[in-house]
């Protein structure tokens, strides 16, 4: 999940936009993956999952993919050097490259030039999968715009983590990532969410979740099901349940910690509408002069109805 408010360091490689130095050396070319027959794999941009919060979460096909690429784009070179020492994967001639918010544009053409010089680039950030409200979405774009290699290695997810603990409907959902944090944009995303009849999953920090539950009774009514996720898979991980104004209550009586991911019950179904409600409609429709196969069409689709079941109902209102 996005670490928002981190700036890391140690960026590595060289300005965009100019054709990189080849990785040569013998340590640079060992740490290049080889193929099935034993010859060097094909030149791509590895999209790894990482953990989410524990480390043994780390797939075997995720730790091939880091120990046999010779660059690895990283959101936080520290973090990203820290997983590699706990997977012993070894760090000698292994290039890393700082790719964070503030310059994934500028470092994307450097990346595609690397693999466009033979070499497969790892492509991962603090935690969880690359693109999904972190980093790494320009990365993949500018790659698939040059027409090379992507391979996606998938890891942990706390989407899927979290939607699998909350207790709520996960045969159809959305994902909304972070909502804006003000605004007119805000207040409409906010509205769309509350008539949403698929279970829906955010992500936000810590300090602002109290604000974000506050306004979500205020958008879905107090009584809408909720699930408050955080610090998944590690040693304190925390999944409250209950209603929106009860989430609200919770996060009032102790300090928000971790990242969170909530997880909010859909919207119910609109109740079917009556013959009553259709032929109101059509009314209004053939009184605003739409001719009757417009009339039928448009009140289908505006109530959700069947149009044998409309057309049934304009012989009614026009007694023909």
């Amino acid at each position: 999940m996005k670490r928002e408010g981190r700036a890391p360091d140690g960026a590595t490689g060289r300005i965009a936009g100019r054709r990189p130095t080849p990785l040569t050396g013998g340590a640079g070319q060992e740490n290049e993956a080889t193929g099935d027959e034993g010859g060097p794999a094909c030149p791509a941009l590895l999209v790894v999952g990482t953990p989410i919060g524990n480390l043994g979460d780390l797939t075997p096909r995720a730790a091939e993919a880091l120990a046999g690429a010779g660059v690895v784009a990283c959101e936080d070179t520290r973090r990203t050097r820290a997983l590699l020492s706990a997977a012993g994967i070894p760090l000698a001639g292994k290039r890393l490259l700082a790719v964070h918010e503030h310059n994934e544009a500028e470092r994307a053409g450097h990346i595609v030039h690397l693999i466009a010089d033979g070499h497969r680039v790892a492509l991962v950030t603090d935690a969880g999968m690359p693109a999904i409200s972190d980093p790494g979405e320009r990365v993949v774009a500018a790659v698939a715009a040059a027409g090379l290699a992507i391979e996606v290695v998938p890891g942990p997810s706390a989407v899927i983590t979290a939607l699998a603990a909350s207790g709520l409907p996960s045969a159809r959902f959305v994902f909304e990532g972070f909502l804006p944090r003000k605004g007119t944009l805000r207040h409409r995303r906010l509205a769309q969410l509350a008539a949403e009849q698929r279970t829906t999953v955010l992500f936000e920090a810590p300090h602002r979740a109290a604000a974000t539950v506050d306004d979500l009774v205020a958008a879905c009514g107090a009584d809408r099901r909720v699930a408050l996720a955080r610090e998944l898979t590690k040693v304190h991980e925390d999944v409250w349940r209950g209603t929106l104004v009860d989430a609200a209550a919770h996060l009032a009586a102790v300090e928000p910690r971790g990242e969170f991911v909530i997880v909010v019950d859909g919207a119910p179904a609109p109740a079917e509408a009556t013959d009553d409600d259709i032929e109101r409609a059509l009314a209004a429709r053939l009184g605003a002069g739409d001719d009757k196969r417009t009339s039928v069409a448009a009140v289908a689709l505006e109530l959700e109805v069947a149009k044998r079941r409309v057309y049934e109902a304009v012989l009614r209102v026009t007694g023909q």
